[in-house]
């Protein structure tokens, strides 16, 4: 088997757990890790076994592959000068800043025939993984994914720090164009929105409601989904998924009789399944399921929430500047 040489390009809080997945993975070799911070590049160099770099550039000649967990605003110059090189890349979300950037990578790597995967996670969730057999007509779907305060991820707004991770689940289950979105959201901690509802309506009649904050005390990523006769509970968090399937047969209230089954994944690990899975596609040269395609379908989607609920912010504004009637 061929051994695929890697490299990780930011390896703050996320990039260090990239690196040591790599480091422990059959069938590759992780040659360095590149950090602005030389401490940091160093130190986890030191854990992982590899070489640290201070500038991402001249890791380049030496790897097949790497994964880029840099700030946001530096996704598109890092990610196209990999791709450039000729270089297989997972990149984190969100994808880039702007669907301009985004369709610049995703034409990048068409020309080269390079992989280009999207970090979103939760995609390898094993409870969500577990869900998608039972799916059929989805019809409703409830999500709230509520976090408490974390400085590394405040440089973004919370729509792309946590909605955007249930807007790509959402998209992948309801297969309908978006008709109609309706959204709230407001600064609390920081000077961008921190917490945020979005009513998406597709055109084929279903309806998903996502709320997302990161000013809790407490944690929550769960989602319901409602399809005819039955429904889905996922618990992102806690890797459950319940399934909850109505029968012809009615209790004395009226109510079906339900049939309840509940799966757990408490020794599963989702980063590691994202990383073996993008090591599989370089390895085969087939395409991610979470591409660069997808990954912009989610950020459009996000851009769009986002510009809404800017507009509405600066209508209530302009409303408080207006003289009473």
């Amino acid at each position: 088997m061929k051994i695929i040489k890697v490299g990780v390009i930011g390896v703050g809080y996320l990039g260090r757990f990239h690196a040591q997945k790599y480091a422990a993975l059959a069938g590759v070799r992780l040659v360095g890790v590149a950090d602005t911070d030389v401490q940091q590049a160093e130190r986890v160099a030191g854990e992982c076994s590899c070489v640290g770099f201070s500038d991402y550039r001249k890791l380049l000649p030496a790897v097949d592959a790497v994964s880029i967990a840099v700030p946001t605003p530096y996704h598109h110059l890092v990610a196209g000068e990999c791709l450039d090189a000729g270089i297989d890349v997972l990149l984190e979300k969100p994808m880039t800043v702007t669907l301009q950037e985004a369709d610049d990578l995703i034409a990048r790597a068409e020309v080269k025939q390079l992989i280009l995967q999207i970090g979103h996670l939760e995609r390898f969730n094993p409870a969500l993984q577990a869900m998608e057999p039972f799916l059929t007509t989805p019809v409703f779907i409830e999500s709230s994914r509520i976090a408490t305060f974390k400085s590394r991820g405040a440089d973004v707004d919370v729509v792309l720090d946590l909605m955007i991770h249930d807007i790509d689940i959402i998209l992948n289950i309801i297969h309908s164009p978006i008709k109609t979105i309706h959204t709230v959201g407001a600064p609390v901690a920081t000077a961008t929105t921190d917490i945020a509802n979005a009513r998406l309506i597709f055109e084929n009649g279903a309806t998903a409601n996502v709320t997302v904050s990161r000013i809790s005390r407490t944690n929550v990523r769960k989602m319901r989904i409602f399809q005819p006769g039955s429904y889905i509970n996922v618990d992102f968090g806690n890797k459950k998924v319940m399934t909850i399937q109505l029968s012809k047969e009615l209790l004395d209230s009226g109510m079906p009789k339900q049939l309840v089954e509940l799966r757990t994944f408490a020794d599963s690990d989702a980063l590691r399944s994202e990383i073996t899975s993008f090591v599989q596609h370089v390895r085969e040269r087939t395409k991610p399921a979470v591409s660069g395609v997808e990954g912009r379908r989610a950020l459009a989607v996000a851009l769009q929430v986002m510009d809404q609920i800017k507009e509405h912010q600066q209508l209530d504004l302009f409303k408080n500047f207006l003289p009473p009637a």
